[in-house]
């Protein structure tokens, strides 16, 4: 089935660095793999397409020893999708890339050829950069580094973290964003973010628009409580450019005038400019 591997299976040492054919049941899951939700149908694609065209793409694994030094089993370093795949289809053997390394280098591997998948959801890509950060007690900046991107984008994926396993599976079933979830994380209480995720996909919300509808519960919560200051800044920035628009058209020529009045939950502002001749 897998014609491009016509290789026997082989033990290390002799195939340290090489690619060669290895049973499945000698495979077993790397616990650094950040991947924690492996779908039905996904699997059964991949599976499909390994029976049509074969395993394009070795696995990468590497050996665990028993204590006399001999190979007890594989390690799955990357491939656990191909791995589950080919379990599916009843294969014989893998092709696998054996690495000889060891803990510290397994798990820095499994993590940032995961990292860069693209096919993690937001929260397991989050994840995995956590397990970065804290198995080698890495700064965010030392991680951006590691993975080739700026401190900011390490910093907004793991904000996202701060989200409930609720709430998360509830942006991943509803195929919100990840610019949705930090918008949501503006809400305090984890039940209001639920019904926010509810109403948001109801309503197929889009980023900008989710954003406008949280501003607005904020607004509504904060009136609610009797507590203003927060937009006191804002009104006063926009009194003050009704001021200096007024003020220009003054000195083009025109007669113009504004009033202000305040009653307990509204502000009349009125414009007055007079018509020349």
């Amino acid at each position: 089935m897998n014609s491009l591997y016509k290789e026997k299976e082989q033990h290390l040492p002799q195939t340290n660095g090489r690619v060669c054919l290895i049973s499945p049941d000698k495979l077993f899951p790397n616990p650094s793999q950040p991947r924690f939700i492996f779908e039905d149908e996904p699997l059964l694609r991949l599976a499909d397409s390994i029976r049509r065209f074969g395993i394009l793409q070795p696995l990468s694994v590497r050996p665990s020893r028993n204590s006399d030094g001999s190979i007890e089993a594989y390690q799955i370093i990357a491939g656990e999708r191909r791995w589950r795949a080919a379990r599916i289809l009843g294969l014989k053997t893998i092709p696998c890339l054996v690495l000889d390394i060891d803990n510290q280098s397994s798990a820095e591997l499994a993590l940032i050829e995961n990292i860069q998948r693209e096919d993690l959801n937001i929260f397991e890509q989050a994840a995995a950069i956590a397990s970065l950060i804290d198995i080698y007690g890495l700064t965010q900046e030392q991680a951006a580094r590691q993975l080739s991107s700026s401190q900011a984008y390490i910093a907004n994926k793991l904000r996202i973290l701060k989200l409930t396993p609720k709430e998360r599976a509830q942006i991943i079933k509803n195929k919100l964003t990840e610019r949705h979830a930090r918008a949501l994380l503006r809400i305090d209480s984890p039940e209001e973010r639920l019904a926010a995720i509810s109403h948001i996909a109801t309503k197929e919300l889009n980023v900008s628009a989710t954003e406008r509808y949280i501003d607005s519960l904020i607004a509504e919560q904060s009136a609610s409580k009797g507590s203003i200051k927060p937009y006191l800044k804002d009104l006063r920035f926009f009194y003050n450019s009704v001021d200096k628009a007024a003020l220009i058209l003054k000195n083009c020529g025109f007669d113009v005038t504004t009033k202000k009045k305040e009653l307990d939950s509204e502000t009349f502002i009125t414009i007055c400019i007079s018509r020349k001749g």
